[in-house]
């Protein structure tokens, strides 16, 4: 959808509001309390607000959250900040807020649909209140980026950590996996001050970085089964294929390939997929690549995609400050443990969907939605990632995919729901069955038509896929779930 003047002045208006919210908490000195999502898009928006604020010398603490609950709120009650900036959280949780919080002083800067009254006590920037997809249009930390931007004309320098926290969000939906509505404006801001260059290519992770056998190996979104995480058999994948590994003594890198090789690779992989009941068009691997100009060449840093899959790997395995501080331009210390901490959550994702593939019966399919228990087996903090590469590559892609896993401690399973825009376009909304299933089982949900959660209690698991299965039912008839 092409955005109009209005939607677009509207939206930019509301960014400037919070800014000036702010600049003036700054002025007069005031302790700032930021609040942000764990995933890629939650560290690049805590990473950009964080930088914004650290240039204006600002007394402020950034903490990552799953999610925002009755815990968190009494946090801050007793805490007692002077402001707080939810940043890629919040919108979800209006009821919430507006029962314990409606004292403080609260910006909220998020691009999830929006569950709950509307209220004029809180600075509240969010796409959807213009009528702008918050789940392919701009992301959280493309929200807090034009904040930064209203705040100071020299955050444009941080376009480029809102390109990879939309990318780590997924929302590169429009033609050949690009970047457009609000996103596309941040792309032309990085372009523009020569920090990023968009080119098209196949899109594997260390394409400019790797040899290409353990390019493929690294890949799993696709996931390709018997050879994600699979070295030897990637290296035997392209000598089948008759592409050569190696020039002399030097191993190749994804962009040494010429175009036939790579065509012939496309295909190859496309059928491979097929044979092994998945769901992949050769068009889908190839795409818009975004090259961050100033970073090093040889980093998962230099590709935005790679950059994000860094940032949901400090995310997924409790490090997130590692994340924030390398969005935040630390290329020291904090970038090499996140290398560390990268290679960990390579191997973490490879073992769970290994782990889902190995047997038919752990992807379960129902009359509208397939079912993947983590069965106390997949940690809760990489369900969200996992839900996501398997339902890229799904045998009937028509139907949306809900996966969930224990929160032991809190005694919650915590449901992650994907789908694809072939999906939505029949009339799923993701955020509002989670929220409608999760509400009738005491818990919570939300999120985005495409891409949702919920947090529920263990006991009520089995009741709420029921349901969630039975509403996406409804809504293909195009018929209302109401709660």
């Amino acid at each position: 959808m092409t955005l109009n003047e209005k939607q677009i002045t509207g939206f930019l208006g509301s960014a400037s509001k919070a800014a000036e919210t702010i600049l003036e908490a700054v002025k007069e000195d005031w302790f700032i309390n930021v609040v942000s999502h764990l995933d890629a898009d939650g560290l690049s928006a805590a990473g950009i607000i964080g930088k914004a604020l650290f240039r204006l010398d600002a007394k402020f603490r950034i903490r990552v959250r799953h999610w925002i609950d009755e815990k968190l709120a009494e946090d801050i009650r007793s805490e007692k900040p002077q402001l707080t900036i939810f940043s890629d959280l919040g919108s979800g949780y209006l009821d919430l807020l507006n029962e314990r919080l409606s004292d403080f002083k609260i910006v909220i800067l998020d691009h999830h649909q929006i569950i709950g009254e509307q209220t004029s006590r809180f600075v509240h920037v969010n796409p959807h209140l213009h009528d702008i997809d918050g789940a392919r249009d701009i992301s959280g930390s493309g929200v807090v980026y034009f904040v930064a931007k209203a705040m100071n004309k020299e955050n444009v320098d941080l376009a480029p950590v809102a390109v990879v926290g939309a990318l780590g969000d997924l929302q590169d939906k429009y033609d050949q996996r690009k970047l457009g509505g609000l996103n596309e404006k941040i792309v032309e801001d990085a372009t523009n001050a020569g920090l990023l260059k968009v080119e098209k290519d196949l899109i594997f992770f260390g394409r400019e970085t790797r040899p290409i056998h353990r390019t493929l190996a690294y890949t799993t979104n696709p996931f390709i089964p018997g050879i994600s995480g699979e070295e030897d058999k990637s290296l035997a994948f392209l000598v089948s294929q008759d592409i050569k590994p190696k020039h002399g003594e030097k191993w190749r890198a994804l962009r040494d390939l010429s175009e036939e090789e790579k065509r012939r690779l496309c295909s190859a992989l496309a059928d491979y997929l097929l044979s092994k009941g998945l769901h992949c068009e050769a068009s889908n691997l190839i795409g818009h690549v975004y090259v961050l100009n100033r970073e090093e060449p040889w980093t998962p840093l230099r590709d935005a995609r790679e950059f994000s899959v860094l940032l949901n790997a400090t995310g997924r395995m409790d490090r997130s400050g590692l994340g924030i501080a390398v969005c935040m331009g630390d290329r020291g210390s904090a970038l090499e443990e996140a290398n560390r901490t990268l290679g960990e959550y390579r191997g973490t994702i490879s073992k769970y969907l290994g782990w889902v593939v190995e047997k038919p019966e752990r992807m379960k399919e129902l009359e509208g939605i397939y079912v993947v228990n983590g069965e106390g087996f997949i940690d809760n903090r990489v369900i969200g990632a996992i839900s996501s590469i398997l339902s890229m590559s799904l045998p009937n892609p028509e139907k949306p995919l809900i996966a969930y896993a224990m929160v032991e401690e809190e005694e919650l399973a915590k449901i992650s729901a994907r789908t694809t825009d072939m999906v939505i376009n029949k009339g799923v909304n993701l955020g509002e069955i989670m929220q409608t299933a999760a509400e009738k089982y005491s818990g919570r949900g939300g999120g985005h038509n495409i891409a949702a959660g919920a947090q529920i209690p263990m006991e009520n698991i089995d009741a709420f896929i029921s349901i969630v299965n039975e509403l996406v039912r409804k809504q293909l008839k195009d018929e209302k779930i109401g709660s």
